[in-house]
């Protein structure tokens, strides 16, 4: 059994003691004090600092911000900055795109991207914030609600929560996956500091990993004890179980399209994998994407995490080290 497994064990055993996964009660799912508005659009846009940001459920929308934007992509349909114009994610889909309920068995195939099917609402916090709540699902029973927040200097702070209200997932753990589908860049590579999986001794360096194809070497985990993931030979999500040759030692990666720097920045208490497709959004689209595991979960609990993403024009590797590091040490004090 895993350090994090143990730990769940011990803990869930403990009277009162919460799960290392808790959620951190932020949404409007775990804190009934939360108050907000449900717009009659399906989408908001959310400006800051030199981003906008527009997040949307998962219906097909057809306007100016967003044309043919398709069904099913919900979380941050456009990401744009002063600096460039462009829509970072492939216009008709979307970024930080909630994607994936399964528990690792084959009956993840009954509806492979259940966050996508199942009816979302958009709900309004205030001029920079805004989630995407998600009733329980019809084949997981998972409830989620994930919060957009714009930073003041236009970093995106995502918090997402889940209940699981019924005991769907039988192997003991909730997987769940997020993709960002990034619109032609120049580079489809995502860059992490990190050493080879079999040799701890080996020193931490940066990576620059890239999938040969589809669902090989496409996910990186982090360095560390790591839970006993029990997943079927045929499972068909080929990007949550096929991990590559090495481990992340720091909890953030980036990757740069188009002069601009796109970094997603994780809490290391989450224990988040980062994944990839070199053509996840299509031949040219690459999928920057990252997936979590909730160990020993119970009905009724709420678990969570957090995470930030920032997006600004793109110098050197320094200059982004700098622009991410108090980013860094807030989520990881």
């Amino acid at each position: 059994m895993s350090e994090l497994f143990l730990a769940c064990a011990l803990l869930s055993g403990s009277i009162g003691a919460p799960h290392p996964l808790a959620a951190p009660g932020i949404t409007s799912l775990t804190n009934r004090s939360v108050k907000y508005v449900i717009p009659k659009k399906h989408f908001v846009e959310l400006k800051r600092s030199a981003v906008t940001a527009i997040v949307v459920d998962n219906e097909a929308i057809d306007v100016v911000q967003l044309p043919k934007h398709r069904a099913g992509y919900n979380g941050v349909a456009s990401l744009t900055h002063k600096s460039r114009s462009e829509n970072l994610f492939v216009p008709s889909i979307a970024g930080l795109n909630y994607e994936h309920i399964h528990d690792g068995t084959l009956a993840v195939d009954k509806e492979r991207f259940e966050p996508r099917r199942s009816p979302m609402q958009l709900r309004v916090i205030d001029d920079f914030t805004v989630e995407v709540y998600q009733p329980p699902t019809p084949n997981w029973k998972l409830e989620s609600c994930g919060r957009y927040r714009l930073l003041s200097d236009g970093t995106i702070e995502y918090t997402f929560e889940c209940i699981p209200r019924a005991k769907t997932f039988q192997q003991g753990y909730i997987g769940l996956f997020w993709a960002s589908y990034i619109h032609n860049p120049q580079d489809r590579a995502i860059n992490f500091v990190g050493r080879s999986a079999d040799d701890e001794s080996k020193s931490s360096d940066w990576i620059k990993a890239l999938s040969p194809r589809h669902g090989v070497d496409s996910t990186h985990p982090p360095a560390g004890p790591l839970p006993d993931l029990n997943v079927n030979p045929k499972f068909s999500l080929t990007l949550v179980n096929h991990p590559s040759k090495v481990v992340y030692t720091k909890p953030w990666y980036f990757g740069v399209s188009h002069e601009m720097a796109y970094a997603l920045i994780f809490r290391s208490r989450d224990r988040i994998w980062f994944a990839q497709s070199p053509t996840g959004g299509g031949a040219a689209n690459p999928a920057w994407d990252f997936q979590w595991f909730i160990p020993d979960y119970k009905v009724d609990e709420a678990y969570g995490f957090v995470m930030r993403a920032v997006y600004v024009p793109f110098q050197d590797r320094r200059q982004l080290e700098a622009a991410v590091g108090n980013h860094l040490k807030m989520l990881n004090e």
